[in-house]
């Protein structure tokens, strides 16, 4: 691997960096959820446009890359995870030659783009699905997803007991076209999601298209939805547990999720990329969506020859405890690091409450624990060996926005269910750009252009103009912390050591003089190196770790 030392000045102190060629192993790449970040049309929804307009803003903030959301052709069932045509832009986001204009302007300022591919099922628009339900049973073109004939009399149950993970059975009847009831399709989230059938060799023939088609128009890379998925065992049996997945809104049911044959695909598109990679020397990265149940099982799917991150999620589901979080690295240092990758770090995404939020609970509203808390682990990701994501927002502390009138929700999950519990609207509410109303400089449309999700007032206090203008924000933390991580040497190869530590509090040491130190109680305790640090979540005198806050050092330890 070639290398390239540089040489910079940060806080006063001299640090050399060694340039990778394998860009992706400390990367930080910042996810864009497209229809919330900037519209430029003024239709009061983001668009690939406002992406554009809005990279500069992100490439000040100091991220690698963009992960976008799904812009492709649906009838957003669910905001694009329900793809009607791969090798399209849906109107609400823009067109192809957006898409270009966008992929060009990333370029010229060395910011790489991820396209977010779903390949584990499609929109029930999808032309080889309609294909499907007017073919009829038994036909090459139902081969592709999984129909199967019912039980009971007539067929009129489900042909098994397994549950959708956003709520009710897994199955949906079809009318066949003489028009009796007839089979049924499987759909492991929504009835207007159908999964494909990896096993039918169509199926991954046409992604090996689709990849080529987005490579072909300049995409570094791909974030892969549902990677864990693709496969069901082929017998289709009943699950012993089969309401687990609508329960834990997680990949549980071992029938569905994690087959063995998954690997394969995985390996064929690594090729893929890496064929790419060999014409141009330009390195495309392929990122999946992997939730299992242990680290160990999770470093199958980055090994050498397969994908080369995928997100770890434990950091993310951790409640907020010193124990837990070095039970986390612990196992992600051993277990992934060990496949030869590094670990993919993640504190929040499209699906999951804000970390402002969660680590807040059950504190009172206003108690400004949350926030304190979710800059500490904040400080502490960023300093892990490995890569980073961030969700947009994050940057800016938003917190979740958690009391949205049932009339304005759109997620399949409450429409399927009817319950609040576990809705993701309330992390996709439109960014606040400025102002000190609602749209927040979101929309460009005629005053009182609403956005497709109302922005509370109280959203004018995150507003990306005020959080730039404030040194002591969340934005100033992060964009530090970026550019610290950009001045360090090796940090995706880095080695971590756990230093010694009162109780409630974690330290470790890296391979290249880095301490990083969070304090989960409330009370200070000492620090565990006597100067001032780097950089701090809060005010950190020297000598001290106040409580909920997290601090670097350089030092010998």
């Amino acid at each position: 691997m070639h290398n390239v030392s540089s040489h910079r000045q940060v806080n006063g102190v001299s640090l050399q960096r060694i340039d990778a060629h394998h860009w992706w192993r400390d990367a930080v790449i910042y996810q864009v959820y497209v229809r919330s970040f900037l519209d430029s049309t003024g239709d009061g929804i983001g668009d690939l446009a406002g992406v554009r307009a809005g990279l500069p803003y992100l490439k000040k903030l100091g991220v690698d890359g963009i992960w976008l959301s799904p812009f492709y052709p649906s009838p957003q069932a669910d905001h694009g995870y329900d793809v009607a045509d791969y090798r399209g832009v849906d109107p609400l986001f823009g067109d192809l030659a957006e898409f270009d204009l966008l992929v060009a302007a990333a370029r010229r300022l060395g910011v790489k783009v991820l396209l977010d591919i779903v390949p584990n099922h499609c929109s029930s628009e999808h032309p080889w699905f309609r294909e499907a339900l007017a073919a009829g049973p038994g036909s090459p073109a139902r081969a592709r997803f999984h129909f199967a004939d019912g039980r009971g009399p007539d067929g009129c149950e489900p042909p098994n007991n397994w549950h959708a993970m956003f709520g009710g059975p897994a199955w949906s009847r079809v009318t066949e076209p003489d028009g009796r009831p007839g089979q049924w399709y499987l759909h492991m989230f929504t009835p207007e999601q159908p999964d494909w059938n990896w096993r039918t060799p169509e199926v991954p023939a046409e992604f090996d298209r689709i990849l080529r088609f987005w490579l072909d128009r300049g995409a570094d890379g791909f974030r892969i939805d549902v990677a864990a998925g693709l496969f069901k065992h082929p017998d289709l049996p009943d699950s012993p547990d089969p309401e687990a997945d609508a329960r834990t809104r997680d990949s549980v049911n071992p029938l569905a999720w994690n087959q063995p044959e998954v690997h394969g695909v995985w390996r064929h598109w690594r090729s893929v990329c890496e064929e790419y990679t060999a014409r141009d020397g330009r390195e495309r990265l392929l990122v999946g969506e992997v939730s299992v149940p242990t680290a160990r099982e999770h470093a199958r799917y980055v090994r050498p020859d397969e994908l080369h991150q995928a997100f770890f999620f434990d950091l993310l589901s951790a409640p907020w405890s010193a124990d837990a979080f070095r039970k986390v690295v612990s196992e992600a240092m051993a277990d992934i690091a060990g496949t030869g990758s590094t670990v993919t770090w993640v504190l929040n995404n499209h699906d999951q409450v804000r970390t402002v939020t969660r680590y807040g609970e059950p504190a009172t509203e206003g108690s400004g624990l949350g926030t304190a808390r979710a800059r500490a682990a904040a400080l502490l990701m960023l300093a892990l060996p490995g890569a980073a994501y961030i969700y947009q927002g994050e940057e800016l502390g938003l917190p979740e926005v958690v009391d949205l009138p049932d009339d304005v929700l759109t997620d399949p999950i409450f429409r399927r269910t009817g319950s609040r519990a576990r809705i993701r609207d309330g992390c996709r509410v439109p960014l606040p750009w400025s102002g000190q109303a609602s749209p927040f400089g979101f929309t460009s449309g005629a005053e009182g252009a609403k956005p497709w999700l109302p922005q509370p007032d109280y959203f004018a206090e995150y507003a990306t103009d005020r959080a730039l203008a404030d040194t002591r924000s969340f934005w100033h933390l992060y964009r530090d912390g970026l550019q610290l991580r950009a001045a360090l040497p090796q940090l995706g190869e880095g080695t971590l050591r756990w230093l010694d530590a009162p109780p409630g509090v974690l330290a470790f040491a890296r391979g290249d003089g880095l301490v990083c130190a969070v304090n989960f109680g409330t009370a200070p305790t000492p620090a565990p190196v006597s100067g001032t640090p780097l950089l701090s979540s809060g005010p950190c005198p020297a000598g001290v770790l106040p409580g909920s806050t997290s601090a670097w050092w350089l030092g010998d330890l």
